[in-house]
């Protein structure tokens, strides 16, 4: 099976063979952790996530890596020198103001004056989402999740070896790179040296332009004994640039040249840009990654996520309910942000939501229809199995998710004559989409109003049978609005009652 792959770099879709013949290395941009991160970030992070399933299935071992950001992101990093201040130092403003709202409460980090107590405690609630969310870097290889602190001397070792290639260079307290030694500067996101003339944005200072040997020239390190977070370097007391540590994390884990690099669309320039700078001017190689692949914006109700407008939403802000006025389950959210094609704009919706909760559902139904009848026994397939087959081919066209959707749903609503066999091609599928696990809902034990018995759920679907055979509609109708109002779908089938968990 051929798999395609749009390239950012070379803006077409080529053919992929990974570096290895059958190991995967890839690199996936992660979260600043300063805040809870957003359906933006996640709808980035789960791309990266199915790629890295879709390959799996497809029979290669991948090795993907995320960075967690955690000193050296400013608020103006579209300026390549990153301006404004770091965005730890913004989180330890907000605690330390009480502006609350939607971010962790200031009583559960003992101290808001310490940034890696901050930085830690965003760490684990990224991570915790993230498990919810089925992202496997996340559950099943924790240690490929790496810090940005942790990596200082490579970081520093990495800005000497620039220095001595002639590609970097230190002036009053900073270390920049120097753009006019890489010719290939732009290629990946089109911003050509005539482009940047202007400083990469317009916002850098009189008394930076006058440091630089051109406009365009980027930060790697900076003397600020003042900064929140600061090491001893050679180039004075400082912190590094927020382009250098994933060059020096994705080098130090996967190597110098590495198959996949994701991330979203908004890093094109100036981070990735500068990554492959930096990455090629120390190695000497000519590319940095073979294929780089980002998904596009998200927007919220056709309009820009936007704190102003209240439609900006954080993972759990979604699954807590703020969007909706009830719980989300996470394979749910999981869905409604895989399902739409990475190259275009996603729209995130309410009723989408809604509509991911009815495809989930069948999903769920369906894998338990399967267990039920083969007792979780699944035969044995394998790619070439024509359902699976056609699964990934769709996937295999520059992951086609729509396509491959459109192969699963009219697969399960047909006949199963071989439930085994469909149960294992079923498994493989959710290997890729992982958004129908076996046990999804436990069942809960709730009272009728007025009684202080609690009852499994599944014993009130049975009284709500006998009060209909018995014609006694006003108990029937307070049974289901009971299982209603504590969160359960009810409907008829032909056993009796069903009662499940809403999904949204």
């Amino acid at each position: 099976m051929e798999i395609r792959f749009y390239n950012t770099l070379s803006h077409s879709v080529e053919l992929f063979h990974p570096i290895d013949a059958n190991e995967v290395r890839m690199y996936s941009c992660g979260p600043t952790v300063y805040d809870y991160a957003h359906i933006g970030n996640f709808r980035s992070f789960l791309f990266a996530d199915l790629i890295r399933r879709f390959l799996e299935v497809s029979g290669y071992r991948v090795h993907h890596v995320m960075n967690i950001t955690d000193v050296g992101h400013m608020t103006e990093d579209a300026v390549a020198d990153g301006g404004g201040e770091d965005k730890m130092q913004v989180a330890m403003r907000k605690l330390k103001e009480g502006k609350k709202s939607g971010k962790a409460q200031e009583g559960a980090i003992e101290n808001p004056d310490d940034p890696y107590q901050i930085a830690a405690y965003f760490t684990k609630a990224f991570l915790a989402d993230a498990k919810r969310l089925g992202m496997k870097v996340a559950f099943e290889h924790p240690q490929n999740v790496l810090h940005a602190t942790a990596y200082i001397d490579e970081m520093l070792a990495m800005i000497r070896d620039l220095i001595e290639r002639g590609h970097a260079y230190a002036a009053q307290g900073v270390v920049y790179y120097s753009v006019e030694s890489f010719p290939e500067y732009g290629k990946l996101s089109g911003n050509t040296l005539d482009k940047v003339q202007a400083g990469s944005g317009g916002r850098v200072s009189e008394e930076e332009l006058a440091t630089k040997r051109h406009p365009a020239d980027f930060m790697l390190w900076k003397a600020d004994p003042r900064h929140i977070m600061k090491w001893d370097s050679p180039y004075g007391q400082g912190y590094p640039g927020w382009h250098i540590e994933c060059s020096v994390m994705a080098r130090k884990a996967l190597g110098d040249v590495i198959d996949i690099h994701t991330g979203g669309e908004d890093l094109i320039f100036p981070h990735h840009e500068c990554e492959i700078a930096q990455t090629c001017g120390a190695t000497g190689n000519d590319r940095f990654a073979n294929f780089w692949m980002h998904a596009r914006f998200l927007m919220v109700e056709g309009e820009k996520m936007s704190k102003s407008k209240g439609n900006f939403f954080t993972a759990r802000d979604i699954l807590g309910g703020k969007a909706t006025g009830r719980a989300v389950h996470p394979a749910v959210l999981r869905f409604e942000l895989i399902k739409s094609h990475y190259r275009a704009n996603m729209n995130f919706t309410v009723k989408g939501l809604a509509d991911s909760a009815s495809a989930v559902r069948k999903l769920i139904e369906f894998r338990q229809s399967l267990d039920e009848k083969t007792g979780g026994e699944a035969a044995t397939v394998d790619a070439s199995h024509p359902v699976l087959k056609t699964f990934l081919e769709a996937l295999s066209d520059d992951l086609n998710v729509s396509g491959a959707l459109g192969v699963v749903f009219p697969w399960i609503a047909g006949d199963h004559p071989d439930p085994h066999e469909s149960l294992a091609v079923f498994q493989e599928i959710n290997c890729v989409l992982s958004v129908a696990p076996i046990e999804p809902f436990e069942g809960d034990a709730i009272s009728l109003e007025g009684e202080g018995e609690e009852l499994p759920v599944n014993d009130l679907c049975r009284q709500m049978d006998d009060a209909r055979a018995r014609k006694d509609w006003s108990a029937a109708d307070t049974i289901r609005k009971t299982l209603q109002d504590a969160g359960y779908e009810v409907r008829n089938s032909p056993n009796g009652t069903v009662a499940t968990r809403q999904l949204a």
